[in-house]
């Protein structure tokens, strides 16, 4: 798997994934689950982030999220992420590492984009066959999206209906009920790295506006065409592979060289 990335911008709705150390199952245990997400709901509102959608599997979490202000979703999770490593080492007597590196961002455009993302979050314990249908899962956003979640609520369904673009929750909670059912009956469960791996997902013009504005020395964007009408942009993976497996039939560029020898 490519290098984590943090990068974001202000105001762009975030796609978060965070694996458990060394890809172990630390979160197999319910309770885990449940503490995790119980100190998420916290954190968001603590931080003024808007919370569109979740999932917490056995050994790693999802947040799609949206912030009211610049820095509140790395603080959000810096908190969430290091006090809950904290908690668990505890309550196991353990020490070390409880998170593989740090977090992935995916910047997402709204509309259409976002209700595909929020889907395949939705999916992500249905692809992995632990259940067959994300209702079935209870530490995920499937139940309160459709409203069928009344107390404990995490999720912000009206600034999420803003974004997708539906006018009222009913029209929104049909469409999504049977969006999800053709999906489990297509047997369309393939795990797309767009979501999970790339800088940005949208349309074409989203992304290469993103390309631009990020393109510096140091990250190397390249654009690709994806799925449902959609465009992802990548970081190019060429200068970190060669700052760690430096050879000599892949030289680095003598500015990076000199970086390397100076480090």
């Amino acid at each position: 798997m490519p290098r984590a990335n943090r990068f974001q911008q202000p105001g762009m709705i975030c796609h978060l994934t965070h694996r458990c150390h060394d890809r172990a199952f630390l979160f197999r245990f319910a309770r885990d689950r449940s503490e995790y997400r119980e100190r998420l709901r916290l954190a968001s509102k603590e931080f003024g982030v808007s919370l569109l959608n979740y999932c917490v599997t056995s050994s790693h979490s999802h947040e799609i999220a949206i912030e009211s202000w610049e820095g509140g979703i790395s603080r959000m999770m810096q908190k969430l992420e290091g006090e809950f490593a904290s908690f668990y080492n505890r309550r196991k007597k353990r020490s070390g590492a409880f998170w593989e590196d740090r977090y992935h961002c995916t910047m997402v455009e709204n509309g259409e984009h976002l209700l595909n993302c929020i889907q395949y979050v939705d999916l992500n314990m249905v692809r992995a066959g632990v259940v067959s249908h994300p209702r079935d899962w209870q530490w995920c956003g499937h139940l309160e999206l459709l409203g069928e979640k009344p107390r404990y609520r995490l999720l912000d369904v009206a600034r999420l209906l803003e974004l997708v673009g539906y006018p009222n929750l009913e029209s929104f909670r049909a469409e999504y009920r049977n969006r999800i059912q053709r999906a489990i009956e297509e047997r369309r469960l393939n795990r797309e790295r767009r979501w999970t791996e790339s800088i940005a997902v949208g349309s074409k013009e989203f992304v290469k506006n993103l390309a631009v504005s990020i393109r510096r020395e140091r990250l190397k964007p390249r654009i690709e065409e994806t799925e449902d009408d959609s465009w992802a942009v990548w970081e190019s993976p060429y200068i970190y592979c060669a700052l760690r497996h430096h050879s000599v039939s892949h030289p680095l560029p003598a500015n990076l060289l000199r970086r390397k020898k100076q480090a």
